[in-house]
């Protein structure tokens, strides 16, 4: 029974944290190519200006952003130096390695608000079973 009671728990604790992760990737999947321009804009051009654009075909291209215009821009990997022009319209997502992102950082703070709950409620039922 005392095993039931722990497994509802955590279950119940997670479940809003899983529903807030699957909601924030469904948002993130369907961008214009407007947003797309802005994303790649704020990024700038250079070797600071890291990225993996995953493009309509499911190809996954990492580097910097080389140049950009009007139709299109030119991703450069760092190790090859090899050039891919992507189309702005061909591009579904474009992922930033700049630190944790907001769902990363939402799911550290739940995990440890859960653990430290969790950690609570076991040793108050232990300070109270003696």
């Amino acid at each position: 029974m005392k095993t039931l009671s722990w497994f509802l728990l955590v279950i119940l604790l997670l479940t809003p944290a899983m529903h807030t992760l699957a909601t924030g990737q469904k948002a993130n999947q369907f961008t214009t190519t407007d947003q797309i321009k802005m994303k790649i804009a704020k990024l700038g051009v250079g070797d600071k200006a890291k990225a993996t654009i995953t493009t309509r075909d499911g190809l996954k291209t990492k580097g910097y952003v080389y140049s950009a215009g009007d139709e299109d821009f030119v991703m450069r990997d760092s190790r090859s130096a090899a050039s891919a022009t992507i189309r702005y319209a061909d591009v579904t997502k474009v992922e930033t390695s700049k630190g944790f992102s907001a769902i990363g950082k939402a799911f550290t703070i739940v995990v440890i608000t859960t653990g430290a709950t969790l950690a609570g409620i076991y040793f108050s039922i232990t300070a109270n079973e003696r």
